[in-house]
């Protein structure tokens, strides 16, 4: 009887915890951990960041190709088998984390807390109009998984809440806008932009002057999406106008940013190092072998990736 090889090439201290979980749940699996792939023949799914450029050469008969991260704008898909299906992350760990801080960097944009900041380096003491929730419209450009669950926590928060993205989906308590038609409306009614949309070759550059200039002046961005989809001289614009308010950004390009970028010390624009949701070790593979076990049954996978968008 052959031997079903799963080869994890990624982070080596995050593959032995998974190989902890595979020896518990799938002990008939041979889970092993890059460079260590045994037969390449047996190998039948493979987890990655960035897969052997001659993946499709050395394991003849690989099955299914995991991305070990949420995104899949790292793959060359040109370079991949055509049938190889392939899937992007989706476990718990993700989404609480990318829940966490979108709601934070939200309540601080709503709170005024990088004006705040500004005014204690400046030794100044000035309270600042409290708008209640209800009244500050947060708008968030991606409903996929993410986005859908990041808008639950901010409905509940009792936020006016509105969502676009290129298809029509339909999130409760949410205003659900789609395609490019209506893109126009919805920002004109966003006071705080969230962008969690994937890197594709639609959304790079999606953040530019045009879109900017739809918001209402002085509207807050939190960008959590991938770095490229922000035109970064035209933010800088935006922010010397006032056009844009304050920026919270996690993601930029290239990563991390070179020292004499104008983002680092900018005294209206928070970064931090693509922490915003980091795949945790052990929901990860439990999500995975989930996954697995919906292949094998015959069932969709979660995360499946549409080639022909790009996620």
């Amino acid at each position: 009887m052959d031997t079903t090889t799963f080869l994890y090439k990624s982070d080596p201290v995050r593959g032995r915890q998974w190989a902890e979980v595979f020896a518990r749940r799938r002990p008939d699996i041979d889970f092993r951990i890059w460079p260590d792939i045994g037969d390449p023949a047996q190998v039948r799914f493979l987890a990655a960041w960035e897969p052997p450029h001659d993946m499709a050469e050395r394991f003849p008969n690989l099955q299914v190709l995991f991305s070990s991260g949420a995104g899949v704008d790292q793959f060359d898909f040109a370079a991949l088998p055509p049938a190889l299906p392939v899937v992007r992350m989706v476990e718990p760990g993700i989404v609480r984390g990318m829940v966490e801080y979108v709601t934070h960097a939200v309540l601080g944009l709503h709170r005024n807390m990088p004006q705040y900041q500004r005014q204690q380096d400046e030794g100044v003491w000035k309270p600042l109009p409290v708008l209640p929730a209800g009244e500050r419209r947060i708008g968030v450009l991606g409903l996929g998984s993410l986005g859908q669950a990041a808008l639950a926590q901010l409905v509940a928060l009792g936020f006016d809440c509105a969502g676009w993205s290129r298809s029509r989906h339909a999130v409760d308590g949410v205003q659900c806008h789609a395609g490019a038609d209506e893109l126009p409306a919805f920002l004109a009614r966003t006071d705080i932009l969230v962008c969690l949309l994937p890197l594709t070759d639609s959304t790079r550059g999606f953040l530019d002057a045009r879109l900017f200039s739809l918001l209402p002046a002085g509207a807050g961005l939190v960008h959590v999406g991938r770095g490229p989809q922000l035109v970064d001289a035209h933010l800088l614009a935006a922010l010397a106008s006032g056009q844009i308010g304050d920026a919270v950004l996690d993601v930029t390009d290239p990563e991390p940013l070179p020292p004499e970028h104008a983002f680092w010390r900018h005294p209206r624009i928070r970064l931090t190092p693509h922490i915003a949701s980091m795949t945790q070790p052990l929901s990860a593979a439990e999500a995975l072998l989930d996954n697995l076990a919906r292949f094998e049954a015959g069932e969709p996978m979660v995360g499946l990736v549409d080639r022909a968008r790009g996620y």
